[in-house]
């Protein structure tokens, strides 16, 4: 925009130009904002927690609304569709900096969403869990064996592909 002063996002979203000295907003406040309600998980939130050990390019995030991608200056943010009250599960509130809070999958529903969102991804068994989770994805079996599985089975009710997620929790609670 003019002079710097400020720097488009999306229709409606800018933040302060380059001309302004004020804080930029991380990426996953900026996800946050984007497209709503919505909040950070499947692979962005993995990797935020250290579950997986790639580096991800791509910000993605869930909503109650149809499915979408935005292309920006600032990044890629994908936002996949998961329904009510599926969707309102294991989210937190979490400070990034003094002034900047986002909304975030805990690295339980992170987890549970990755499977939710996969196509065709079905876990007929515990073994099939543990192959997902320890070869496909390489999550560290600690990191796995700290994950609150009495919580995980509360959302199941609710859940899409319960099985699959029965599965994840069974081959967890067998580590």
């Amino acid at each position: 925009m003019s002079e710097g002063l400020l720097e488009p996002i999306r229709k409606g979203l800018y933040i302060a130009g380059s001309a302004v000295k004020a804080i930029k907003p991380e990426p996953f406040l900026l996800a946050n904002h984007i497209f709503g309600p919505s909040y950070i998980s499947i692979d962005a939130a993995l990797s935020y927690y250290g579950l997986i050990p790639e580096r991800v390019f791509e910000i993605s995030s869930v909503t109650t609304k149809p499915s979408r991608k935005f292309s920006t200056a600032k990044g890629l943010f994908t936002y996949r569709h998961l329904p009510l009250p599926y969707y309102a599960f294991g989210i937190r509130h979490m400070k990034l900096s003094d002034e900047q809070y986002i909304m975030i999958a805990t690295q339980e529903k992170a987890l549970f969403d990755k499977l939710v969102t996969s196509s065709g991804m079905l876990l007929r068994n515990p073994k099939n869990a543990s192959s997902y989770l320890l070869e496909d994805l390489r999550m560290d079996e600690d990191n796995l064996k700290e994950m609150d599985t009495k919580t995980m089975r509360t959302w199941l009710p609710d859940a899409p592909k319960k099985n699959s997620l029965l599965m994840i929790i069974k081959m967890i609670e067998n580590l």
